[in-house]
């Protein structure tokens, strides 16, 4: 009896605690309720397409260290591995700014789009061939693979290493590999001739003896930029994130260049995926506050699309 009794006060708790609780339409509710809040805190937050690569090492720094002033802008970084994925989301509204190329950006104002630079990164290229391939000398180009994408900086690049060496350009296939990391992995695993890779993807090549035959730093090229999307960027809400994104931007560059970049091994590991032995590798590099580009990179690019 008493064992009853017991039984039944326990499934009347149950009931009284569950009766309590919310039922699954208001947890439904509930659920679509935040949904759509973080969904408005995403379309107001300044978005910035990011790869991981050493020309967004400021935007990292920025971040990580609360350097963005958060009251004037919730700065997110969506990251992406290959730089036509991320130019594809600035074209789309997915993001309002990205890490980009000159060539790639001239390239989405010929097809239309009002596009804004605001920085001119260190971004800079070397073109590694296999160390198997035993290739010395970029007239030993000569039917053999190179890895670039298209449209970019790296096609640009490589038609300037077949022409400096007065090779035809049909003798050398330019293989579009987009993701940089992919890239790299084809030249270690010897599926690639030669490939054009920036930083730290470069240090990684020259780690395990491959060879540069071309950098872009030789050929007095900066290529790099910083991009928005001009029509996104138009209200006053969004230039004054655009102010906050700057002045963060410049900080971390101040930081990096007082402390060295492998002062920020943790950020490099976290976002470009390398290893201890390639961060204690890389090279000393200086970053520029935001400016915009020199005229004569932006005749390079309009040249080189115009010829192509």
């Amino acid at each position: 009896m008493k064992a009853r009794y017991a039984i039944l006060i326990l499934f009347s708790a149950m009931a009284v605690m569950a009766g309590c609780g919310p039922s699954y339409d208001e947890m439904k509710r509930q659920t679509k309720a935040e949904q759509e809040r973080l969904r408005k805190e995403d379309s107001l937050a300044l978005k910035i397409g990011v790869l991981p690569t050493l020309d967004c090492l400021p935007v990292y720094v920025a971040k990580e260290h609360g350097l963005f002033d958060t009251a004037q802008a919730d700065v997110r970084l969506v990251q992406f591995m290959a730089q036509i994925d991320c130019d594809e989301a600035l074209k789309t509204g997915r993001i309002e700014g990205n890490v980009t190329d000159i060539v790639r950006g001239q390239h989405m104002k010929k097809k239309g789009m009002a596009l804004d630079y605001i920085a001119q990164t260190n971004a800079y290229w070397q073109l590694t061939s296999n160390r198997i391939a035993r290739i010395r000398r970029l007239n030993q180009l000569s039917d053999k693979m190179v890895a670039m994408a298209r449209f970019s900086a790296t096609a640009l690049l490589a038609d300037y290493a077949v022409d400096s060496v007065k090779l035809n350009g049909d003798e050398v296939f330019k293989i579009q590999i987009n993701d940089v990391a992919l890239r790299l992995q084809m030249l270690l695993n010897n599926e690639m001739d030669a490939v054009l890779l920036p930083e730290p993807q470069a240090t990684t090549a020259r780690l395990y003896k491959n060879h540069v035959l071309m950098d872009s730093r030789d050929k007095d090229m900066r290529l790099g930029v910083i991009a928005f999307n001009g029509k996104a960027m138009k209200d006053e809400r969004r230039q004054k994130q655009l102010k906050a994104f700057i002045k963060g931007y410049d900080a971390a560059c101040d930081s990096i260049n007082k402390y060295g970049v492998k002062h920020y091994s943790a950020e490099i590991r976290k976002y470009c995926k390398v290893d201890d032995k390639t961060v204690n590798a890389l090279p000393k590099m200086r970053y520029e506050h935001a400016k915009a580009p020199r005229q004569k990179d932006i005749d390079t690019a309009d040249k080189w699309l115009k010829d192509n």
